[in-house]
Protein backbone atom coordinates (compact mmCIF):
# COMPACT_ATOMS: atom_id res chain seq x y z
CA UNK A 1 0.00 0.00 0.00
CA UNK A 2 1.58 3.53 -0.78
CA UNK A 3 1.92 5.57 2.43
CA UNK A 4 1.16 8.89 3.18
CA UNK A 5 -1.47 11.09 2.61
CA UNK A 6 -4.02 9.28 -0.01
CA UNK A 7 -4.82 11.18 -3.00
CA UNK A 8 -8.36 12.39 -3.90
CA UNK A 9 -9.07 12.55 -7.35
CA UNK A 10 -12.63 12.79 -7.39
CA UNK A 11 -14.80 15.23 -5.68
CA UNK A 12 -18.18 13.60 -3.80
CA UNK A 13 -21.87 14.49 -4.91
CA UNK A 14 -22.02 17.48 -2.08
CA UNK A 15 -18.96 18.88 -2.95
CA UNK A 16 -19.95 19.14 -6.72
CA UNK A 17 -23.17 20.57 -6.26
CA UNK A 18 -21.27 23.49 -4.21
CA UNK A 19 -19.01 24.32 -6.92
CA UNK A 20 -21.43 23.82 -9.99
CA UNK A 21 -24.32 26.14 -7.85
CA UNK A 22 -20.69 28.33 -7.32
CA UNK A 23 -18.88 29.04 -10.65
CA UNK A 24 -16.79 31.67 -9.42
CA UNK A 25 -15.29 30.01 -6.89
CA UNK A 26 -11.22 30.81 -7.23
CA UNK A 27 -7.75 31.15 -5.28
CA UNK A 28 -8.78 33.25 -2.05
CA UNK A 29 -7.15 36.37 -3.33
CA UNK A 30 -4.96 38.55 -0.45
CA UNK A 31 -7.17 42.05 -1.63
CA UNK A 32 -10.30 40.21 -0.59
CA UNK A 33 -11.91 42.15 2.06
CA UNK A 34 -12.52 38.47 4.82
CA UNK A 35 -8.75 37.60 3.90
CA UNK A 36 -7.25 41.03 4.99
CA UNK A 37 -7.93 39.95 7.88
CA UNK A 38 -7.40 43.33 10.85
CA UNK A 39 -4.11 41.80 13.23
CA UNK A 40 -3.78 43.12 17.31
CA UNK A 41 -1.05 44.38 18.10
CA UNK A 42 0.35 46.03 21.20
CA UNK A 43 -0.36 43.57 23.59
CA UNK A 44 2.55 43.11 25.68
CA UNK A 45 2.93 40.08 27.55
CA UNK A 46 6.48 38.35 29.36
CA UNK A 47 8.77 36.08 27.68
CA UNK A 48 7.82 32.89 29.67
CA UNK A 49 4.37 33.19 28.92
CA UNK A 50 4.98 32.33 25.16
CA UNK A 51 4.08 29.40 23.65
CA UNK A 52 4.97 27.58 20.54
CA UNK A 53 2.31 29.15 17.50
CA UNK A 54 2.27 32.24 19.22
CA UNK A 55 3.24 35.06 16.89
CA UNK A 56 5.37 37.94 18.17
CA UNK A 57 6.84 41.07 16.73
CA UNK A 58 10.78 42.01 17.22
CA UNK A 59 12.75 44.85 15.96
CA UNK A 60 10.39 45.02 12.94
CA UNK A 61 9.76 41.76 12.09
CA UNK A 62 7.27 39.37 12.46
CA UNK A 63 8.07 35.51 14.14
CA UNK A 64 6.26 32.91 15.30
CA UNK A 65 7.47 30.57 18.11
CA UNK A 66 8.82 27.57 16.60
CA UNK A 67 10.41 26.02 19.86
CA UNK A 68 10.59 27.66 22.95
CA UNK A 69 12.98 26.31 26.21
CA UNK A 70 13.14 27.36 29.71
CA UNK A 71 16.85 27.18 30.69
CA UNK A 72 18.73 27.78 34.07
CA UNK A 73 21.93 29.19 34.04
CA UNK A 74 23.36 28.84 37.91
CA UNK A 75 24.53 32.49 38.89
CA UNK A 76 23.51 33.70 35.52
CA UNK A 77 19.48 33.11 36.25
CA UNK A 78 16.78 32.03 34.08
CA UNK A 79 16.36 32.61 30.40
CA UNK A 80 13.77 31.38 27.52
CA UNK A 81 15.57 30.22 24.66
CA UNK A 82 13.05 30.45 21.20
CA UNK A 83 13.64 29.37 17.76
CA UNK A 84 11.63 31.85 15.40
CA UNK A 85 10.17 31.25 12.35
CA UNK A 86 10.20 34.73 9.77
CA UNK A 87 6.64 35.03 8.42
CA UNK A 88 7.68 37.17 5.66
CA UNK A 89 10.53 34.66 4.08
CA UNK A 90 10.34 31.46 6.45
CA UNK A 91 13.73 31.80 7.85
CA UNK A 92 14.47 30.47 11.57
CA UNK A 93 16.30 32.45 13.95
CA UNK A 94 17.03 32.01 17.42
CA UNK A 95 16.63 34.48 20.58
CA UNK A 96 17.14 34.46 24.04
CA UNK A 97 14.61 36.60 26.48
CA UNK A 98 15.29 37.24 29.80
CA UNK A 99 11.60 35.11 31.52
CA UNK A 100 9.97 38.34 32.50
CA UNK A 101 10.68 40.68 29.79
CA UNK A 102 7.97 42.39 27.85
CA UNK A 103 7.32 41.22 24.06
CA UNK A 104 4.75 42.08 21.63
CA UNK A 105 2.56 39.28 20.81
CA UNK A 106 0.41 39.34 17.99
CA UNK A 107 -2.98 37.89 17.34
CA UNK A 108 -3.27 35.44 14.62
CA UNK A 109 -6.93 34.73 13.05
CA UNK A 110 -8.56 31.31 13.35
CA UNK A 111 -10.63 30.04 10.41
CA UNK A 112 -12.17 27.11 9.30
CA UNK A 113 -11.75 25.26 5.95
CA UNK A 114 -12.65 21.93 3.99
CA UNK A 115 -10.36 19.82 2.54
CA UNK A 116 -11.19 19.20 -0.91
CA UNK A 117 -7.90 17.28 -1.98
CA UNK A 118 -4.41 16.78 -1.31
CA UNK A 119 -2.28 16.21 -4.38
CA UNK A 120 1.55 17.43 -5.01
CA UNK A 121 2.50 18.54 -1.05
CA UNK A 122 -0.47 20.53 -1.04
CA UNK A 123 -3.76 20.50 0.13
CA UNK A 124 -7.03 22.20 -1.53
CA UNK A 125 -8.76 23.85 0.98
CA UNK A 126 -12.70 25.74 0.78
CA UNK A 127 -13.86 28.27 3.05
CA UNK A 128 -17.34 26.71 3.54
CA UNK A 129 -19.61 30.24 3.39
CA UNK A 130 -17.77 31.97 1.43
CA UNK A 131 -16.62 28.97 -1.15
CA UNK A 132 -13.33 30.63 -1.78
CA UNK A 133 -10.32 28.29 -2.09
CA UNK A 134 -7.54 28.40 -0.88
CA UNK A 135 -4.30 26.11 -1.41
CA UNK A 136 -1.52 25.55 1.73
CA UNK A 137 1.54 23.09 1.86
CA UNK A 138 0.92 19.87 3.32
CA UNK A 139 3.59 20.45 5.74
CA UNK A 140 1.23 23.44 7.20
CA UNK A 141 -0.11 20.13 9.41
CA UNK A 142 3.03 18.61 9.90
CA UNK A 143 2.57 14.79 10.44
CA UNK A 144 -1.01 15.13 10.92
CA UNK A 145 -1.08 15.49 6.98
CA UNK A 146 -1.37 12.06 6.70
CA UNK A 147 -5.26 12.34 7.90
CA UNK A 148 -6.26 14.88 5.34
CA UNK A 149 -9.40 13.30 3.58
CA UNK A 150 -12.20 14.49 1.10
CA UNK A 151 -14.76 17.11 3.21
CA UNK A 152 -12.77 16.76 6.55
CA UNK A 153 -12.86 20.07 8.63
CA UNK A 154 -9.42 21.47 9.10
CA UNK A 155 -8.59 24.74 11.40
CA UNK A 156 -5.69 27.28 9.84
CA UNK A 157 -4.33 29.99 12.06
CA UNK A 158 -3.69 33.45 9.28
CA UNK A 159 -1.49 36.22 9.76
CA UNK A 160 -2.37 39.72 7.28
CA UNK A 161 -3.74 36.85 4.74
CA UNK A 162 -1.08 34.25 5.51
CA UNK A 163 -1.39 31.07 6.78
CA UNK A 164 0.87 29.85 9.64
CA UNK A 165 -0.38 26.73 10.66
CA UNK A 166 -3.12 24.24 10.00
CA UNK A 167 -4.82 21.48 11.76
CA UNK A 168 -6.53 18.55 11.71
CA UNK A 169 -9.40 17.45 14.23
CA UNK A 170 -8.01 15.73 17.14
CA UNK A 171 -10.05 12.19 16.61
CA UNK A 172 -10.55 10.78 13.26
CA UNK A 173 -11.86 7.66 12.00
CA UNK A 174 -9.52 5.17 9.74
CA UNK A 175 -10.20 1.61 8.86
CA UNK A 176 -7.34 -0.77 9.30
CA UNK A 177 -5.97 -2.28 5.89
CA UNK A 178 -3.75 -5.04 7.47
CA UNK A 179 -2.77 -6.45 10.91
CA UNK A 180 0.02 -7.84 12.38
CA UNK A 181 -0.01 -12.06 12.55
CA UNK A 182 0.39 -13.50 16.00
CA UNK A 183 4.14 -15.02 16.43
CA UNK A 184 3.57 -18.62 16.90
CA UNK A 185 5.06 -20.16 19.73
CA UNK A 186 3.93 -16.83 21.89
CA UNK A 187 1.37 -17.93 24.52
CA UNK A 188 1.09 -15.13 26.32
CA UNK A 189 -1.30 -12.87 24.63
CA UNK A 190 0.17 -9.30 23.90
CA UNK A 191 -1.88 -6.06 24.96
CA UNK A 192 -1.22 -4.56 21.16
CA UNK A 193 -0.05 -5.26 17.79
CA UNK A 194 0.52 -3.17 14.65
CA UNK A 195 -2.30 -2.28 12.79
CA UNK A 196 -1.73 -0.54 9.06
CA UNK A 197 -4.04 2.02 7.94
CA UNK A 198 -6.05 2.85 5.29
CA UNK A 199 -3.54 6.17 5.24
CA UNK A 200 -0.37 4.50 5.19
CA UNK A 201 0.39 4.99 8.96
CA UNK A 202 1.30 2.18 11.56
CA UNK A 203 -0.19 2.21 14.68
CA UNK A 204 -1.26 -0.27 18.24
CA UNK A 205 -4.27 -1.83 18.39
CA UNK A 206 -5.42 -4.38 21.09
CA UNK A 207 -4.83 -7.84 19.59
CA UNK A 208 -8.86 -8.43 18.83
CA UNK A 209 -9.32 -5.73 16.15
CA UNK A 210 -9.41 -7.00 12.85
CA UNK A 211 -8.61 -6.17 8.94
CA UNK A 212 -11.69 -3.97 7.79
CA UNK A 213 -12.59 -2.20 11.18
CA UNK A 214 -13.21 1.11 11.81
CA UNK A 215 -11.19 2.68 14.41
CA UNK A 216 -10.70 5.88 16.22
CA UNK A 217 -7.38 7.65 16.35
CA UNK A 218 -5.92 10.33 18.08
CA UNK A 219 -4.21 12.66 15.68
CA UNK A 220 -1.64 14.22 18.18
CA UNK A 221 -0.05 11.01 19.29
CA UNK A 222 -1.48 8.50 16.48
CA UNK A 223 -3.32 6.31 19.76
CA UNK A 224 -6.06 4.38 19.68
CA UNK A 225 -8.83 5.29 21.00
CA UNK A 226 -11.64 3.07 20.58
CA UNK A 227 -14.03 1.22 17.95
CA UNK A 228 -15.79 3.86 15.80
CA UNK A 229 -19.95 3.46 15.90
Amino acid sequence: MKKGVQLVKRLSPSLSTVFSSNASTHSLPSSSPWWSASQHRGVKVNAIHLRPGNVIEKSGRVYQIVESEHKQRGRGGALMQMELRDVDNGNKVSFRFGPEETVERVFVEERSFTCLYTENNTAFLIEPETFDQLQVPLDLFGKSAAYLKEEMKVRLQLYDGRPLTAAVPKRVTCTINETQTPMKGVSATPRFKKALLDNGLTVQVPPYLDTGEQIIINTEDDSYLGRAN
